[in-house]
């Protein structure tokens, strides 16, 4: 992936941590400027992102590549953690919902069509790149922290939401014509963050963060597994 050195950004910005770091500061506990502020990241996230038309056909499979070895397997793994992790008895139904539609309709099968149609699926070393960065989110589920994977997931969501048509893009570059998971997804999604974000309003009031907690611990970790996805920890500059 050197060449991704060269590829022009986005309004000639960069995905970086110290984005989130000033986005964060002195954030309100309100779950309004909560998703106010989780917008603000994703935008600058998807501004940022390389063009798909200066990127080589390989810059394109690895993107795709490694976005799949982490939903495919993760995914519902990481809703059920969600799940497991609430109290509140109303954000539990919303949960479900998001479930029992990932499973019903078999979103990862759908997913895993759509990166073999761009000659894409994981390779071994598509999985290693992304190891250390998934093993982080994984453990942090694993506390089973509430408010916090509530709004982890929330901020997922919504990112896979608007990144759906650059995902697109990159596999229509790659020759592909497969299409079903990026419309899904460009689509069930946004109800699926608001839904999310509604579950962390009911969590946030039965069960608040414990004061010193990082309410976006989450955020940030997965922040650093999608810069791994797309840049694969290739050095960016702008134009």
């Amino acid at each position: 992936m050197a060449s991704l050195t060269k590829l022009t950004l986005k309004k000639g910005k960069t995905m970086n941590a110290s984005l989130i770091t000033s986005t964060l500061q002195d954030v309100s506990l309100d779950p309004s400027a909560i998703q106010l502020k989780v917008n603000s990241i994703i935008d600058e996230m998807m501004d940022s992102l390389p063009n798909p038309q200066q990127m080589t056909s390989e810059e394109r499979r690895g993107i795709i590549a490694r976005y799949t070895a982490v939903l495919e397997g993760n995914f519902i793994y990481w809703m059920t953690a969600c799940l497991l992790s609430v109290r509140a008895e109303e954000a539990k139904p919303i949960l479900l919902d998001n479930l029992h539609e990932e499973i019903r309709d078999a979103h990862p099968i759908m997913l895993r069509k759509f990166a073999i149609a761009a000659h894409a699926f994981p390779t071994d070393a598509d999985a290693l790149a992304v190891n250390d960065d998934l093993n982080q989110v994984r453990r942090f589920l694993g506390r089973l922290s509430g408010v916090q994977t509530v709004l982890t997931m929330g901020f997922f969501e919504a990112f896979i939401q608007k990144f759906m048509t650059y995902l697109a893009d990159l596999a229509i570059a790659q020759g592909s014509t497969e299409t079903e998971y990026t419309d899904v997804h460009g689509v069930c999604d946004i109800a699926h963050s608001q839904g999310l974000f509604t579950a962390l309003s009911t969590e946030m009031a039965l069960s608040p963060l414990e004061p010193g907690a990082d309410l976006f611990e989450g955020v940030h970790l997965l922040h650093k597994l999608l810069k791994t996805i797309v840049y694969n920890g290739a050095e960016k500059i702008s134009a």
